[in-house]
C-alpha cells in the first residue's frame, strides 16, 4: 500500500511539472526578454528627421573641389550650387547646414556609419549606390564626357582612348566606364581622389585624357582658361543629380523631398540654376 502510495504521488508531481512547463512555454521566461523586445523595437524607429531637428543642423559631406557643385570658394568658406540648393532646404527645415568635406572615394562607408547625414555634391544615381542608399528625387541632369588636350585629333569618341592613359576619380560616377569595353584596350586608367588631381595630370601631359562629369569639366575650363577640350559624343547614359541618405532615415528623406518639390514648384531652384550656370538645368 505504502509503495502504490509512492508511485501515485510520484506520477502527480510529474504530471504537475509537466503542465506547469506546457503553460509557461509561451510566456517570456523573465523580465530581461520583456525589456529587449522593447529595446528591438526603439532601434527600429526611424528617428532620422527629429534627430537632425534635435540637432539644429544637417551635417553635408562633399568632395570640397567639385565646382561649381560644392567648392572652398575665394573667401575660404565653401560655396557652389549643391551648398546653395542646400542651404535652401535646411532653412525651410528650420535647421543649419553643416559642410563637412570629405574622402569622396569612401563616401559611401562614410554616410553608412553615420558621419554625416547627407551626401549632396554632384552626386549621380546609379545602381551600386542603390544598393547601400536611398536617393531623394532627382534635382539635375549630368553627363561623363571626354576631355582631352587642345589639338589632339586622335580623340574625337570613346574608341579613340584605346591605347591611352586616362583618368578618372575613385569613387566618381565611373561604374558605366568600368562596365565598358573600351576598358580592356586602355593602355592605363589611373584614378584619382580628386577631379582636379586627374586634370593637373592632364595639363601635365600625364595623361592623354579624363572622363569627368560635364557640369565640372565645363566650369573648371572657363574659370581657368584651361587648354583644354571636351568631347561630347560618348555612349555614356545621362545621369541625374540627387541627395544621397543612409536607407534607415526615411523620414529625412521624404522631408527633403517635400521640400526640393517646394522649391521647385516655387522657381527658388531655378534662380539658383541661373546663377550658377547660366541658364535652368533643374529638372521640374
Amino acid at each position: 500500500m505504502k509503495k502504490a502510495s509512492v508511485i501515485i504521488l510520484a506520477l502527480f508531481l510529474l504530471f504537475t511539472v509537466s503542465c506547469s512547463k506546457e503553460d509557461n512555454k509561451n510566456q517570456p521566461l523573465n523580465n530581461f526578454d520583456i525589456v529587449k523586445e522593447d529595446e528591438i523595437q526603439v532601434q527600429e524607429e526611424d528617428n532620422s528627421l527629429s534627430r537632425v531637428q534635435n540637432a539644429g543642423k544637417l551635417v553635408l559631406g562633399l568632395d570640397d573641389t567639385f565646382a561649381p557643385m560644392g567648392f572652398v570658394g575665394d573667401n575660404g568658406e565653401i560655396v557652389g550650387f549643391d551648398i546653395d540648393l542646400a542651404r535652401e532646404v535646411t532653412k525651410r527645415m528650420g535647421v543649419q547646414l553643416e559642410t563637412k568635406p570629405i574622402d569622396w572615394g569612401n563616401s559611401t562607408a562614410i554616410l553608412t556609419n553615420g558621419e554625416i547625414d547627407v551626401l549632396w555634391n554632384g552626386l549621380n544615381i546609379s545602381d551600386e549606390r542603390k544598393l547601400h542608399m536611398n536617393f531623394s528625387k532627382p534635382y539635375l541632369n549630368n553627363m561623363l564626357i571626354i576631355v582631352k588636350h587642345n589639338g589632339d585629333e586622335s580623340i574625337n569618341s570613346i574608341d579613340d582612348l584605346a591605347g591611352k592613359v586616362v583618368g578618372v576619380q575613385y569613387g566618381g560616377n565611373h561604374e558605366q566606364i568600368a562596365n565598358h569595353p573600351i576598358v580592356s584596350q586602355i593602355k592605363e586608367l589611373r584614378q584619382y581622389n580628386g577631379n582636379i588631381d586627374a586634370l593637373a595630370d592632364l595639363q601635365n601631359e600625364r595623361l592623354n585624357a579624363v572622363i569627368i562629369d560635364d557640369v565640372f569639366a565645363e566650369y573648371y575650363i572657363a574659370q581657368k582658361n584651361a587648354p583644354f577640350t571636351i568631347v561630347y559624343s560618348t555612349p555614356f547614359t545621362d545621369g541625374l543629380y540627387a541627395v544621397g541618405i543612409k536607407k534607415s532615415d526615411k523620414k529625412l528623406l521624404e522631408e527633403i523631398d517635400k521640400i526640393l518639390d517646394e522649391i521647385k514648384a516655387d522657381g527658388t531652384a531655378s534662380n539658383i540654376s541661373v546663377k550658377w550656370f547660366k541658364k535652368d538645368l533643374i529638372i521640374k
